[in-house]
């Protein structure tokens, strides 16, 4: 895991976010590069971003669908 605060590989990242996410906004984007993936606050994007290798968020996703 990486926190990249103001990535340059995340600067111009498309950034989504779950559709389950609530109307409030409080929830967590993701972006996807050639071999990270960047995940950010929603509501406070500027703060940075914690990156995670593509095999090692799948991981996560797994487990936490499990």
């Amino acid at each position: 895991m990486n926190n990249t605060a103001g990535s340059a590989e995340f600067a111009a990242a498309d950034w989504f976010k779950s559709s389950y996410s609530a109307a409030d906004n409080e929830c967590v984007e993701v972006a996807r590069s050639l071999s990270r993936v960047g995940i950010r606050d929603s509501k406070t994007p500027v703060r940075g971003v914690v990156t995670l290798a593509v095999d090692a968020f799948a991981q996560f996703v797994n487990a936490v669908r499990s």
